[in-house]
């Protein structure tokens, strides 16, 4: 862990900015494919008991859930880390002012 990554004991964080849980996050995506792989095989059954465009519907379903099943199981919570805010405003950097010399413009042509 780095120093710019360490927040003040004090400071309190958003809760939008906190990461679900590691477990929480497995435990999640296990859920989606399984409900997923679950609607698959209700597909495959369908396809025996349902007549005409229908039976297409199912097959075409159980043909393409699996691969949105492993897409949902591998989204994992990508949210980065909180931002560390600085305790102190930066100084902000000017030009100081310099010399000021007064003095005439001439212009006459050479």
């Amino acid at each position: 862990m780095t120093s710019s990554s360490i927040r003040s004991v004090d400071e309190a964080v958003p809760i939008t900015e906190v990461r679900v849980g590691r477990s929480d996050d497995i435990e999640m995506r296990q859920r989606r494919y399984i409900l997923t792989m679950t609607i698959r095989t209700t597909c495959f059954g369908l396809m025996f008991f349902v007549p005409g465009l229908w039976k297409f519907v199912a097959i075409a379903g159980a043909a393409v859930l699996p691969a949105i099943a492993v897409v949902l199981a591998n989204n994992r919570d990508n949210r980065s880390q909180p931002v560390v805010r600085a305790q102190e405003p930066a100084p902000t950097l000017a030009i100081s002012p310099g010399q000021v010399i007064k003095g005439e413009v001439d212009e006459t042509d050479r």
